[in-house]
């Protein structure tokens, strides 16, 4: 998954798919423009990702098809200022794609209808859509008067009737009123934890001596040392916060300047186009794009250079003598 920003996301209002999609392209592009539209919302799309997942190009090849792809107006980088619910502000860099074919005055309007737009103020992948409704403030809910709640007779609880019936289980545990209503917190509290009134009665009355001589007194030993673990809290995901794009402008594909220091078209500033343009050039010319490479990092350096021997020890005492130092020692090869 790319990073924050940089992943594919629809420009949105496409045609549908089609064979003839990208049939005013070079073949390799018409291959690598299919390769990115099946690509799922999200995904990495620099030249050197595209590479490594490509079968049949390389790092060059993708990165001069992407600017061909956008200089034939299905890719372009759009640069959004957003400020966020907290009052902190970013610029973000997002890649939209478009199956159809856009020309650059549909680019620069789908640019300026981002701005005022609501996005989600979190950086995770697939934030940005061209669908996504203008919210609205939610309204604040009034302010009610809590209200008092009823005052019911400890007698009807569950956890007093649950205690009170455990002298019908176990005559052994004869508890009194007094021992119901002074432990009904403690299996108040057992309930609250998720036990049943079962598993409170079997806890009190489980392997009983012969003779109980305190029942309160151990059915409150029981209940407090046989407390069952409380539930673990499930934290609520935080809900996204909410953020506004006040400003949208144009990216260059390759350097990453934006129309806010220089001119942008199609997709590229013009140090970038006259690079694509001579990458171009001398592509179909079959020249490589590379530059100079010295004949040391061919495969096959160049046969018939010829290149100096030079005698290192030699040259090393003779140094030392211009400068008048003693010889060094000398040293068996």
């Amino acid at each position: 998954m790319a990073n924050p920003g940089y992943g594919k996301r629809p420009a949105g209002d496409e045609d549908p798919h089609a064979d003839p999609d990208f049939a005013h392209l070079p073949p390799r592009e018409a291959e690598i423009a299919v390769f990115v539209d099946h690509l799922d919302d999200g995904q990495a799309m620099g030249h050197k990702v595209l590479a490594a997942e490509h079968p049949r190009y390389g790092q060059q090849a993708v990165r001069t098809s992407l600017n061909r792809l956008s200089e034939a107006g299905h890719l372009r980088w759009i640069r959004e200022h957003i400020t966020v619910e907290d009052n902190t502000m970013r610029w973000v860099t997002r890649t939209y794609w478009s199956r159809t074919r856009r020309s650059e005055a549909w680019w620069e309007e789908f640019a300026r209808q981002r701005n005022g737009r609501i996005v989600p103020g979190d950086l995770r992948s697939g934030l940005a859509r061209t669908d996504e409704p203008e919210l609205t403030e939610p309204e604040p809910e009034p302010e009610t008067e809590p209200r008092p709640e009823p005052v019911t007779d400890p007698g009807s609880r569950t956890s007093y009737l649950t205690l009170a019936g455990i002298r019908d289980t176990e005559p052994r545990m004869r508890l009194s009123e007094a021992d119901c209503r002074s432990l009904a917190a403690l299996a108040e509290e057992w309930l609250t934890r998720g036990a049943t009134p079962q598993e409170i009665t079997r806890a009190v009355t489980d392997g009983l001596p012969a003779t109980v001589n305190n029942p309160g007194g151990l059915a409150r030993n029981r209940l407090e040392n046989r407390m069952p673990p409380k539930k673990a809290k499930i934290r609520q995901k935080a809900a996204p916060r909410r953020a506004r794009v006040t400003r949208a402008v144009m990216a260059c594909m390759d350097c990453d300047a934006d129309e806010r220091t220089t001119e942008i078209k199609g997709g590229m500033c013009p140090d970038c186009r006259a690079e694509f343009e001579a990458a171009v050039a001398a592509e179909e010319a079959g020249l490589p794009a590379a530059g100079y490479v010295p004949d040391t990092f061919l495969a096959d350096p160049d046969a018939h250079a010829v290149y100096e021997w030079v005698d290192v020890p030699r040259r090393a005492a003779e140094v030392r003598a211009a400068a008048g130092l003693r010889p060094g020692p000398e040293r068996a090869l």
